[in-house]
């Protein structure tokens, strides 16, 4: 049986059934493309190396507990988790980072860009962040996965042409698309987005 003409689908459902081959030829098929999106977004081959097995075993877990439901491409949900890992470890090298005001002659702390924005403002944009991922939902995979990959790992349009194997008017194009559909869900739930 060559399990490599096997779909995401069938071969998820052998990895769970025990056949750990599945498994490792999911990855296998997986692994340029996340790589690449890991890679692009982290820029640093050692980072993006932790990024992406800890993605993995991500996937794993999800698999064996049954959190993954086929609706879409598998690659667009591994992306998805690993981009969640990478917001992670940004927050924790921002946190881990901390900035001395005693060698300058500038005040940084004194700056708008340096300053805590109000509990009000982290709720708002929380929740408009959140309804904009809830409305993505409803968008065909590809003008998601151009999103996600746009405005939430703010990639380029270049990159996001090489990452998804389409020219850069394809994915310019899927975008404006995006757009579109976004604001007819918008106006047809009647939602307001902004502050």
């Amino acid at each position: 049986m060559n399990l490599e003409r096997f779909s995401d689908q069938e071969l998820i459902k052998g990895f769970n059934e025990g056949n750990k081959e599945c498994l490792e030829i999911l990855i296998k098929k997986h692994q340029k493309k996340v790589y690449s999106y890991i890679f692009m977004t982290v820029k640093n081959q050692h980072v993006a190396d932790d990024i992406f097995q800890e993605t993995f075993i991500k996937v794993v877990n999800s698999l064996k507990n049954g959190c993954y439901s086929d609706q879409g491409k598998f690659t667009s949900w591994v992306t998805r988790i690993a981009h969640n890992i990478i917001i992670d470890y940004y927050r924790k090298e921002k946190a881990e980072n901390t900035i001395s005001n005693d060698d300058s002659e500038v005040d940084f702390f004194n700056n708008q860009k340096y300053s805590d924005s109000t509990i009000e403002d982290l709720i708002v944009n929380e929740q408009i962040f959140e309804d904009v991922g809830k409305l993505i939902d409803y968008l065909p995979p590809e003008q998601k996965e151009i999103i996600i990959l746009r405005h939430y790992s703010g990639m380029s349009f270049k990159d996001i042409a090489e990452l998804t194997n389409v020219s850069i008017n394809t994915a310019l194009g899927r975008m404006r698309y995006a757009i579109i559909n976004l604001r007819r869900i918008v106006e047809e739930k009647q939602i307001i987005l902004t502050k």
